[in-house]
């Protein structure tokens, strides 16, 4: 199958099972469902991370520091950006989104624009790992729908605190989503003409997953203490981690047959 079809299906398919994932959740599971899911999505982005978009970028590039610079001004990137609520809006577990009333038609706005640029820039780092590779795009694509759901499970709540439907709070969320597919087109055609700029973009693709992991995601996973939690959190982690390294391994042997 083309690149491009790979690219048109993950990002589609992507955007539209986590937005589904995240609606179901939302309305039937309890709040302690999501730290498990926040546990496994940090294991599915570090090890993306660091066992596969990384030795990718450095193969790529002429320098190792010039990989290693790239994901230090990307995480100072992604700072800025949260900062100016653009990159990430809201990452809240049910039961704590507490918003004054005036307040809430402007956080949905916020809600609904952050999570369509997010998406779009989403969709042009899944472009760039399958234009590396078949592989490296199907690990991508995992790690960035493993932490979609749970981020999709805090918007749709938030959307329906706003006074939104369940009806217009989906759509609100598709609608979002297809942003994904619009980053993922628009990137293969432009990388196909600035091969050079593949190794810096693995870099920030890497950056923005350890930032999403470290800085947002793991903080809140200290709000439970006790041992028994702690475990629960290790093991999943563990999972995302290892779940990456069997994709990884599978998709090479398929790749090389």
């Amino acid at each position: 199958m083309p690149i491009l079809a790979w690219i048109i299906a993950t990002t589609l398919a992507g955007g539209i099972l986590s937005v589904i994932a995240a609606a179901a959740l939302a309305l039937r599971a309890g709040p302690a469902q999501l730290p498990m899911l926040i546990s496994y999505a940090i294991g599915a982005l570090l090890g993306a991370a660091f066992l596969e978009i990384l030795p990718h970028a450095i193969e790529l590039s002429t320098s190792v520091k010039s990989v290693t610079a790239t994901v230090l001004f990307g995480i100072l990137l992604f700072f800025v950006l949260e900062k100016l609520v653009l990159w990430r809006h809201s990452h809240e577990e049910p039961g704590e989104t507490h918003l004054p009333a005036h307040d809430h038609g402007r956080i949905a706005t916020m809600v609904i624009v952050g999570d369509t640029f997010h998406n779009c820039v989403d969709g042009i780092i899944i472009a760039g790992s399958f234009v590396v590779s078949l592989e490296l795009g199907i690990i991508t694509s995992l790690a960035i729908v493993a932490h979609e759901v749970p981020q999709e499970v805090s918007d749709f709540l938030i959307l329906l605190h706003s006074g939104y439907s369940k009806r217009q709070a989906l759509a609100f969320n598709m609608l979002a989503s297809a942003a994904m597919v619009v980053g993922g087109v628009f990137a293969y055609y432009a990388l196909q003409t600035m091969h050079n700029a593949i190794a810096p973009l693995l870099s920030i693709a890497a950056a923005s997953m350890i930032y999403v992991s470290v800085a947002d995601l793991i903080p809140g996973l200290h709000k439970r203490r006790d041992f028994a939690a702690t475990m629960q959190q290790a093991l999943l982690i563990v999972a995302g981690i290892g779940t990456v390294w069997i994709v990884g391994y599978v998709a090479g042997a398929v790749a090389n047959v």
